[in-house]
């Protein structure tokens, strides 16, 4: 059964659990870090360390306060996995609000449904409620940001190059400046339990000073927004920043010229000298400002006038009932409802998540409202994979709508990219269409794709390495 409330497993442990402690010690933060410079406008990314707050809760505050008072209605939450296996995916959970002392805050699941179609999302509560690295940061935002602003965690496992491209772009795609970006990471964890004590284990604040210039060396790159000498860097000095992916994939989403600052950094040796083992934090902010694509040519209201559209016409073709398009509140002349658009229609069990059909034209042939009706009809009547939809089925299926852009010739396999491009196979006789959202649905590299592909067209796995002829468009997608 779904899980509607994610309730604080670390809530009296890694932070207060009282709501009056919690604003007490945020006060006393406030009140030794109140003279601060901080940045010069408000920042909308965040980087925060996640150790329990008697370690790290004032280096986190040092970023935290310069939002305070900022009207973000969303904040999209990037951290890693400590506990459980993550591969080519995010996790986001099932729930519909998590819960700390301070109160609930809602999940933005529209917001993750819509990612979920360009890049790979899992849904799963268990790992969400198992991970301190997202839970230690909300009420850090409840006090800073209050009731006002929905939430979107997102648990970053392993990315391949693909993978890392594909959520890199969905992100930069869909950030917007109502929304805050925050980070959960620590730095550097020293000592032989971290398996990374190249300075030794008897301490001292040599061992500290080495550890912070290795800190200090990647922070330089995260600072400047240089995502390909970040990861070149974790590599080369096996740094155990444990955040390291999704500090990765922000830098990876941000476009050219971001910049950010580190306005504090520690470890929790600090206070009693001991450097023997500790773990390091860094509060870092910034501004980016988000490009968008450029790909959105519909409004929320044609959007859901051509759901409206494809689920009625569904319906009266199932039930053996004729269907008229009714009149469209938008203008003909300005509307692209009524341009001619290629568009694929997609059904989905609501409960399973299986395709029960999926037909689409790619050329651009007649009116997209038009083409929207009649694709909706052969994808519950006429795919030929499936059996008709039936009238008891009709109330558990999702229509998904994908409106394409022209198709366009690539020289190579290799030009096409995953998560943007939708792409058609060609070699002699054979065809096959898969649309963007079916390799990140899958968490599918490029050859894997391709492979699938040309399976679908009715060849080898590998017959696409040769004599095959591609073509790529761009799709938006939406669903109800």
């Amino acid at each position: 059964m779904q899980t509607t409330l994610l309730e604080s497993t670390i809530a009296g442990s890694w932070h207060p659990g009282a709501p009056d402690e919690i604003r007490a010690i945020a006060a006393d933060w406030e009140s030794r870090v109140a003279s601060d410079a901080g940045t010069s406008s408000t920042p909308n990314v965040l980087i925060l360390p996640h150790a329990g707050w008697s370690y790290s809760g004032e280096t986190a505050w040092r970023a935290v306060r310069l939002v305070k008072g900022a009207k973000f209605s969303r904040v999209v939450l990037l951290a890693p996995s400590h506990r459980a296996w993550i591969e080519n995916r995010l996790v986001a959970p099932e729930a519909s609000a998590v819960s700390t002392p301070l109160g609930e805050i809602r999940i933005d699941n529209d917001f993750i449904d819509r990612m979920a179609l360009v890049a790979p999302v899992a849904r799963n509560s268990k790992v969400h409620l198992a991970e301190h690295a997202t839970q230690i940061e909300y009420p850090l935002l409840q006090l800073a940001l209050g009731e006002g602003f929905s939430l979107v965690p997102l648990i970053v496992g392993s990315l391949g190059a693909d993978q890392m491209a594909m959520c890199a772009r969905a992100l930069s795609r869909m950030m917007d400046a109502d929304t805050l970006l925050v980070v959960s990471s620590d730095f550097t964890h020293y000592g032989d339990d971290f398996s990374y004590a190249p300075y030794g284990t008897k301490g001292g604040v040599s061992v500290r000073e080495r550890v912070s210039s290795v800190d200090a060396e990647a922070l330089s790159f995260i600072e400047k927004g240089d995502a390909v000498a970040f990861a070149a860097n974790v590599r080369e000095t096996g740094a155990t920043i444990c955040g390291h992916v999704p500090i990765e994939l922000a830098l990876r989403a941000f476009p050219k010229g971001t910049s950010l600052t580190c306005v504090h950094y520690g470890t929790s040796g600090d206070a009693e000298g001991d450097f023997t083992r500790f773990v390091c934090y860094a509060a870092v902010a910034g501004r980016a400002s988000w490009p968008g694509d450029g790909t959105q040519v519909l409004d929320a209201e044609a959007r859901a006038f051509l759901l409206r559209v494809a689920r009625e016409s569904m319906e009266c073709a199932v039930k053996g009932i004729t269907y008229s398009i009714p009149h469209s509140p938008f203008p003909v002349p300005r509307s692209p409802l009524y341009t001619k658009m290629g568009t694929f229609v997609t059904l989905n069990d609501r409960t399973t998540g299986a395709l029960r059909g999926c037909i689409g034209e790619i050329m651009p042939m007649r009116p997209l409202v038009d083409a929207v009706a009649a694709r909706a009809v052969d994808s519950a009547l006429h795919d030929p994979r499936f059996m008709p939809v039936t009238e008891r089925e009709l109330a558990n299926l999702r229509v998904e709508v994908s409106v394409l852009t022209p198709p366009k010739p690539v020289a190579s396999w290799r030009d096409i990219v995953l998560g943007r491009d939708g792409m058609t196979l060609e070699k002699g006789n054979a065809f096959a269409v898969f649309l963007p959202q079916v390799a990140p649905e899958q968490a599918w590299d490029l050859p894997t794709t391709l492979s699938y592909l040309a399976q679908k067209a009715g060849l080898s796995p590998d017959a696409w390495r040769d004599g095959a002829k591609f073509e790529t468009f761009q799709a938006e997608v939406f669903h109800e």
